[in-house]
């Protein structure tokens, strides 16, 4: 097998083993299908661009998650039209695991949705954080921070 090849097959991988990361980042800064999947081919290329160079100072999943956000944010400042929603699709696989769990991920987003660029930026770190510590709560409990966060607002 060809260096190249093998790059492209480590590279593949490593895109499986992170896609949700990308995918929550892409989420949240796209206003259609369409958009998302420009985000998502956006952060792919940066993530290629980038992954001969990354040298493990970071986790991996932070240095995805940062090339993800910078993207996203980038993207947006230069397509200033991001006045819409993405309804919660399948993409994440939420749904597809638990239904019960896939509303509350909509929930979520919907209320994430609701904030400026930099405030969503540091809950989905918190996110990534709390579900880090506690996999099977981290739908119900941000959901029900975040609620409890915007209503006394």
């Amino acid at each position: 097998m060809s260096l190249q090849r093998t790059k492209q097959y480590e590279f593949e991988t490593f895109v499986r083993e992170h896609r949700r990361i990308v995918g929550k980042v892409c989420y949240l800064y796209a206003v259609d299908s369409d958009d998302f999947d420009d985000l998502y081919q956006e952060v792919l290329i940066n993530l290629w661009r980038g992954f001969d160079g990354f040298e493990g100072r970071a986790k991996v999943s932070s240095w995805v998650y940062r090339v993800a956000l910078n993207t996203c944010i980038s993207y947006y400042r230069r397509n200033r039209r991001h006045t819409g929603r993405l309804p919660l699709t399948d993409s994440l696989g939420a749904a597809d695991e638990d239904p019960e769990r896939g509303e509350r991920l909509r929930d979520l987003y919907a209320l994430i949705n609701r904030l400026d660029a930099l405030e969503k930026a540091v809950v989905m770190l918190w996110l990534d954080e709390l579900t880090r510590r506690s996999p099977r709560s981290r739908g119900l409990r941000a959901t029900t921070w975040l609620r409890s966060s915007t209503a006394s607002s």
